[in-house]
């Protein structure tokens, strides 16, 4: 038998069909490194327009996460497919440095009782340590940028950049100091901002309490009596015990009715909607004597339970019917409410009293509880309440309570001097920050658009920023006060300037060891050098000060404003609520034109990532068995814009997703063997009809994705690659022009034609998976054929794929149809191989029975008809002349029968075939590859 195998065009390529993605990925970092590809694509990117997303700093401690690796994967994908869309994209990654836990972290492993310098110096080094280590797994990803030339808050000239973003604060008047109930962690020693809150369950003891009344004769009047003839007392509800100490007012709502009751012993003042069931959990018997409005009940005083103090009735809209006695007690030091409401009877912050010491201790001199931690107090309180009689009830419930992120400890709303960068304060020109934040969300796009009323409603209802911290690692508040009048010095702009210079020099320990005396000279005894430091929100927050218009300039043409902020949906709160603010407050302006917000990394079930569940995917652990490929690959297949689920067995089959684009790829590269674009390429005219159709379908395809890619819908990008590698390719064309490809002429039109498109869409296929296969795609463009630069993403997209010209017959809706037919010859073909009716499709005969309009349209195709079905041999009828046994399919007007062929098998092309063996010189194999061996070739027109 003789051996045709060397006069078929075989496929061929180096191009490895196993991917070995944890061993090839860390070459290709090496290769992007070696050629400089970040720094080339700045070059190449000079000229075209800027397109800037600001990298939102990770906090510079610890191991990357999975959620770590969806950020950085987003910021990417969008960054190159911008890079192929024509921009000039830089992208600078960042680390938050400042703040408590790289504080905490050293005091952990130091000790506590270091000195403030020595602290700052061993914080600095281990964020610098903590930041290499990340640098090195986010880079793993396969994350482009400019990694050796980072941005890092703790930097000096960020450092400076950010005192020079407070004093353009100060400038405009947002920024006051003010004595404030602010959250408070015992544990930080500090105050924390509203992102650094989170509710976790808390058991609390509640409390009914009896304050006795001091005014009686005022008390009676208001509820319409000549006296009240027995004592009285008003009854409040609270959670928190340990605040009663700290009572200095009642709050009522003017507008409820208030009954006054009579129990017996003594009368009891509460909401008349809840005296049936405060009377229940008293177990009391009580008659309502009169009622009254609350505004009758203002500024009538009533004693404290234990204290020689009273404490008046103000009004309050906040106070509420649910749980209670509709009393609210009020503790101006520990409640924001109630510190408004005190304020607004004109006391002052002197009058206030606050009694809790910043570890939570009770103050020494606080008679009865000092020395004691306040919620170890709750219960000698309540033993005192109910000594001196003032307890009606007391219980334990489970609610939800304000913790601190950090340590997952119990906060407290405490009154402190802290600075203040005010709402609603009226600045030196302008509307207020509150105003400036609302219009300015509404000028900004979202993704997902829900994501705009998110926002919205935080700054409509948050108090005022409290922007001071009481620690030693963070850039300092370098303000100096007139220890007479409170007030700041009269040049506190001009000082800051002159520290922030100092800080670009030396950093923040500039101004921790400098004496007042070096910048006030005889004023110095007159002032007092404070030792705050910002929030590490405002570190972050003011990165469009401090980078894109500091250490690390943009140069977009409208200015420091980035194009796109895009974090996890907490950083509502956190860095897209202190940039904004910031930025309202120093440009008018957010310092961003879109916001896109990616949802948290749960597991297959909706848990959150857990290692007592057993759950956590680490992505070390991913690059090292699957390859990081894989997860990019699975990120861009998951709607962002809730919770991300993510699973060995989801990754497993991202990874079997991932082996059928690159199979796809390895065809066409083998495929493409001896051809040489130069020389080969045909122009679209020359090209057979089918080619043309892949081709346009490419194009079409491409546009749908250039449209997602700018919409950052990754996971449609995502599943039509994959459905066109499975279906239009896979499934219809890569299957039909296996026999044109193989056992046509090397050089011939038919075979230059398939090239010519397998060529098209090599080239753009490359492209449109570069975004997220990044590793592959580069490999990839390795292997493709003629001469080309040193990496795809140096390229943008492909624009040499040709549209189906105007009035083409084999037009887009034509291959539509033949592709119907061929599902459903196909479906017959499987029926009957699973009968073993047949054993391949090569050895069927098949003839289509079908409508006037069907049978048109088949006809066009002639005798290459067969090559579209991969039957040995396929005729067309009319529908009408179909047998009884002719197959009904899904097609509208279309009947099939398949027979198997008793005609021989050609050795070469395996078709079967009645004139195999009519060559005498070649008796094995058809008459069509003869002529392709040894004559002019057969010619092709369709197919």
């Amino acid at each position: 038998m003789t051996d045709y195998k060397a006069t078929l065009n075989l496929p061929d390529t180096a191009f490895p069909m196993k991917a070995g993605l944890p061993q090839r990925e860390p070459q290709t970092l090496q290769r992007w490194d070696s050629i400089g590809l970040y720094q080339k694509l700045r070059e190449i990117g000079k000229d075209r327009p800027k397109f800037v997303l600001h990298d939102g700093p990770p906090y510079a401690n610890g191991n990357i996460h999975i959620g770590h690796a969806v950020n950085k994967i987003l910021k990417d994908m969008i960054v190159r497919s911008k890079t192929l869309s024509g921009f000039d994209a830089p992208y600078i990654p960042g680390w938050d440095c400042h703040g408590l836990p790289i504080e905490h972290k050293v005091e952990v492993t130091h000790g506590k009782n270091l000195p403030a310098d020595k602290t700052r110096e061993l914080c600095r080094a281990y964020a610098a340590e903590q930041i290499e280590g990340q640098k090195a797994e986010f880079i793993r990803l396969g994350v482009l940028g400019d990694w050796a030339n980072p941005y890092r808050t703790m930097d000096f000239a960020n450092e400076a950049g950010e005192i020079r973003a407070l004093a353009e604060m100060v400038k405009n008047g947002f920024v006051f100091k003010g004595l404030k109930p602010v959250n408070w962690c015992f544990d930080c020693g500090s105050a924390l901002a509203e992102a650094e809150v989170e509710y976790q369950d808390k058991k609390s003891s509640t409390i009914d309490v009896a304050f006795p009344v001091a005014d009686a004769d005022k008390l009676a009047a208001a509820f319409g009596l000549p006296s009240l003839g027995k004592p009285a007392a008003i009854v409040i509800w609270t959670t928190t015990p340990w605040t009663i100490p700290a009572n200095q007012a009642l709050n009522v709502h003017p507008e409820f009715t208030y009954a006054l009751v009579d129990t017996g012993e003594r009368l009891l003042v509460l909401a008349e909607e809840l005296v049936e069931s405060c009377l229940k959990r008293w177990n009391l018997e009580g008659s309502v004597l009169a009622t009254a409005e609350g505004s009758a009940l203002e500024l009538i005083n009533f004693r404290h339970p234990f204290y020689d103090r009273l404490s008046p009735i103000y009004l309050a809209d906040y106070v509420e019917l649910g749980a209670g006695t509709g009393v609210v007690h009020n503790s101006p030091a520990y409640g924001v409410d109630d510190f408004v409401i005190y304020k607004s009877y004109g006391l002052t912050n002197d009058d206030i009293i606050s009694p809790v010491q910043s570890n939570g201790v009770f103050s020494p001199s606080l008679e009865f509880f000092g020395g004691q931690f306040i919620f170890k107090a709750n219960q000698p309180i309540i033993d005192k309440l109910t000594e001196v009689g003032a307890l009606l009830h007391t219980e334990t419930i489970t609610h939800s309570y304000m913790h601190c992120w950090r340590h997952k400890t119990p906060l407290i709303y405490r009154a402190t001097a802290q600075w203040f960068v005010g709402m609603d304060k009226q600045p030196t020109s302008g509307d207020t920050l509150r105003n400036r934040a609302m219009k300015a969300i509404e000028e900004t796009k979202f993704v997902p658009a829900w994501g705009q009323a998110r926002l919205h409603s935080m700054i409509a209802n948050r108090p005022d920023w409290c922007i001071s911290r009481q620690r030693n690692w963070g850039v300092p508040i370098p303000f100096f006060l007139n220890k007479e009048s409170g007030e700041l010095h009269p040049r506190t702009v001009e000082l800051m300037e002159e520290v922030a210079q100092r800080v670009e020099q030396e950093g923040i320990e500039a101004w921790f060891k400098m004496d007042a005396a070096e910048l006030l000279g005889d004023e110095a005894p007159h002032y007092d050098k404070i030792s705050d430091t910002l929030d590490v929100w405002f570190d972050s927050g003011t990165t469009h000060w401090h980078v894109l218009r500091g250490s690390h300039p943009m140069g977009h043409e409208t200015g420091p404003r980035a194009d796109l902020y895009l974090e996890g949906s907490d950083q509502h709160r956190g860095w897209f609520h202190s940039s904004l603010l910031t930025g309202c407050a120093i440009d008018n302006h957010a310092p961003y034109r879109e916001l896109l917000t990616h949802g948290f990394t749960v597991d297959e079930n909706g848990r959150k990532m857990s290692k007592s569940l057993g759950n956590v995917i680490a992505p070390q652990t991913v690059n090292d068995t699957l390859g990081a490929d894989i997860m990019r690959l699975w990120v861009s297949a998951t709607d962002y814009s809730s919770e991300m689920a993510v699973s060995n067995t989801i990754l497993q089959r991202s990874a079997d997703a991932y082996r059928r684009i690159r199979n796809t790829a390895r065809f066409l590269l083998s495929n493409l063997t001896g051809f040489n674009p130069a020389t080969d390429l045909l122009p679209a005219e020359d090209m057979l009809a089918l080619d043309r159709w892949a081709v346009d379908r490419a194009l079409l395809l491409q546009r749908e994705l250039e449209e997602h890619y700018g919409e950052y819908r990754f996971w449609n990008v995502y599943s039509k690659v994959h459905n066109f590698c499975v279906q239009e390719l896979g499934g219809f064309y890569l299957d039909i022009i296996k026999d044109r490809q193989y056992t046509t002429g090397a050089n011939s039109k038919a075979r230059r034609s398939c090239q010519t498109a397998l060529f098209h869409i090599s080239e753009a296929l490359v492209r449109w998976v570069a975004p997220i296969l990044a590793f592959t795609a580069d490999e990839l463009w390795q292997y493709l054929p003629g001469e080309r630069n040193e990496s795809v993403m140096l390229n943008t997209w492909y624009r040499d794929l040709s549209e189906l010209p105007e009035g083409f017959e084999l037009d887009r809706a034509y291959w539509e149809r033949i592709m119907a037919v061929k599902v459903a010859v196909n479906k017959e073909m499987e029926n009957l191989r699973a009968a073993k009716a047949i054993g391949g499709n090569l050895q069927a005969e098949v003839t289509l029975y079908a409508e006037d309009a069907l049978v048109a349209d088949l006809s066009k195709l002639s005798n290459e008809l067969r090559f579209v079905l991969i039957t040995s041999t396929a005729s067309v009828a009319p529908f009408v002349s179909a047998p009884a046994d002719a197959v009904v399919t899904e097609v509208a007007g279309l009947k099939l029968k398949v027979v198997k062929s008793g005609h021989a098998k050609c050795a070469r092309c395996w078709h079967h075939r009645e004139d195999v063996g009519v060559n005498p010189e070649h008796p094995e194999i058809c008459g069509r590859c003869v002529d392709n061996i040894s004559g002019a070739g057969e010619v092709r027109h369709y197919a």
